[in-house]
Parts: structure tokens; C-alpha cells; sequence
């Protein structure tokens, strides 16, 4: 539900974007977990949320997301405001926006998500940050040292253990390729043909396994969804060592967004219960790691 507040942010910012600065048509809020995005008839327009400037880089994102636009990944970009963040697309008529319930209901969806992953990762786009888990997780422990909230209970003891993780993928690395690496549900919009992928602020050089192993997280995604996604990107069966990377990834997204969250928590965003979210996130990565898949996993990826 769109709020009087909400209205009145939108209306603040309209001046400073040229062909939108005498819009008085409607505003709908379509959502956001950090940011708000409004829809404004043809267009979409992206707010950045309080304190994110702690944590994104305005100008990597607006080069990646004008490349993955370039690319046909995202839908066009028609105006970035690289101090401030502030961001217009155009708006994708007829597109659902994913949830985790939309992918499990929505024929074919994990098949189009995967088909969407492959187009984005063999594209050749150069984005210009490289997306570094550990350092990604160093960075956002910094931030936390700052704040007045605390860690689940044994994750220093998750991340020493992850050392065998950081170990394996090491041995054999893929080629880092144009990745999403956010790829929450709600970053995907259906029209039942084809998938677009937004907001590009995490977006990086990554491992494309990542990808793939973030959005089923994400997705909540069974055994079936997951293969269909899968064999949709690859054309068929993974060998032991790409599903490795994915099975280990999985962890460590978690491992990661758990601090991600505890910064929401710590900057007071009422999106969530973001406690919640960063406990219920590191008890699925703890328990992932205790399986023997996950063992076996990390034995497929240091063999190669």
C-alpha cells in the first residue's frame, strides 16, 4: 500500500529526472526489502533506502546495470543518478513479480530463471567489481563492529570451518563471469515467456555457480524446481564438480546474508523482522554444512 509518505519521497525526488518532472499521473508502490520502487505509468523508478550507502557502490551499480540492460538481461535503463542512486527503468508490462510461492506455481519458471542466468553469464559483459565473498563477509563484519547488535550464536565458529570451503574452491576456480549475486525472487519478473533480472546493486565477477545456488536458496526451491533450473541453464546434467559449487554456495549465501541482515536490523528497516531473517538464515547454513552432501560437495569441487 502506497503511503502519503511514500508519495511525498517520489515527488521530491521527480525534479531532478528530466522527462519525468511534470508527471502528476498515479504512483503505485511496488515494494523493496532496502529500497523503494515505485511504478509511474511507463516507467519504474528505484529510491535507494536509508544506510545502503554504507554498503553499495552507486557507481559499479549503474555500469552493470546498463550493461546487463545492454545485454537484454534487464530491462532498459533510462536514467541513473550515480551519487544518489536514484534509478528509472522501463517498466515491463505484463511481468509478475517473483516470490518464492510465484516460482513454485508459475509453469516453467525455474526453467526461464536459468535460461536468464546462462544469457547473463555468457553475454561477455564486464562489470567493473568483483564480487568477494570473504572480503564481502570481512566488509560487512567491519560495518557490524560499528553497531549495537549482536551475532547468532557460533558464527565466528562457522566461518573458521569455512576455511575448507574457501580451501576447495581455491583448487579449481571457473572463470568469474557478469553475475546477479542478489538474486532474491523478487529481482525477477515473469511474463510467462520470458524472465528479466533487476537491480544490480550486489552484481559483480563472480563464480556463475553462485548464481544458480543463490536463487535456490532464495526460492525456497524442492529437489525438482532446483533440477529444472539447473538443467535449463547447463542443457542437461551438471558434471559432479559444477553441482559441488552449487551445493557449497549455498551455505555460504547464507553464511553471507546473515550479516546482511543483521545491518537492516541494526539500521532499524521496517521491511522485516530482520532478527528473524539473519537467525533463520545461519541455522540453514550450519545446518547444510553438518550434511554429508556437503562434505561430499566439497570433495567433488577440490577434485575437479
Amino acid at each position: 500500500m502506497t503511503t502519503d509518505s511514500d508519495i511525498e519521497r517520489v515527488r521530491q525526488a521527480l525534479p531532478t529526472i528530466p522527462f519525468l518532472r511534470s508527471y502528476k499521473g498515479p504512483i503505485e508502490r511496488l515494494g523493496g526489502l532496502t529500497n523503494m520502487v515505485f511504478r509511474l505509468g511507463e516507467y519504474c523508478v528505484r529510491l535507494p533506502g536509508r544506510g545502503t550507502e554504507e554498503y553499495i557502490n552507486r557507481e559499479n551499480e549503474a555500469v552493470a546495470a546498463q550493461a546487463a540492460a545492454a545485454v537484454g538481461v534487464s530491462p532498459e535503463i533510462l536514467y541513473i543518478d550515480r551519487a544518489t542512486g536514484d534509478m528509472v527503468s522501463r517498466f515491463v508490462e505484463g511481468a509478475m513479480t517473483m516470490s518464492p510461492e510465484a516460482f513454485r506455481s508459475v509453469a516453467g519458471a525455474p526453467t526461464r530463471a536459468g535460461i536468464a542466468f546462462r544469457k547473463l553469464h555468457d553475454s561477455g559483459a564486464v562489470f567493473p567489481a568483483r564480487f568477494e565473498l570473504f572480503a564481502m563477509i570481512d566488509e560487512y563484519l567491519g560495518v557490524l563492529s560499528t553497531k549495537d547488535v549482536d551475532l547468532p550464536d557460533g558464527y565466528h565458529d562457522a566461518l573458521r570451518e569455512a576455511a575448507s570451503v574457501r580451501e576447495a574452491l581455491s583448487v579449481h576456480p571457473l572463470p568469474n563471469v557478469s553475475c546477479h549475486c542478489d538474486p532474491l525472487c523478487e529481482n525477477f519478473l515473469d511474463t510467462g515467456h520470458r524472465m528479466w533480472v533487476v537491480d544490480w546493486e550486489y552484481c559483480g565477477m563472480n563464480d556463475p555457480m553462485w548464481d544458480l545456488a543463490d536463487l535456490s536458496v532464495e526460492g525456497e526451491f524442492d529437489a525438482a524446481q532446483e533440477e529444472e533450473m539447473i538443467h535449463a541453464y547447463f542443457g542437461g546434467e551438471p558434471t559432479p564438480f559444477e553441482r559441488g559449487r552449487i551445493v557449497i554456495y549455498k551455505a555460504m549465501c547464507d553464511l553471507l546474508w546473515t550479516l546482511w541482515g543483521l545491518i537492516q536490523l541494526a539500521n532499524r528497516n521496517p521491511a522485516a523482522d530482520f532478527r528473524a531473517y539473519a537467525d533463520t538464515r545461519f541455522a540453514r547454513c550450519q545446518a547444510l554444512m553438518r550434511t554429508d552432501a556437503f562434505r561430499t560437495a566439497l570433495a567433488d569441487v577440490a577434485q575437479g
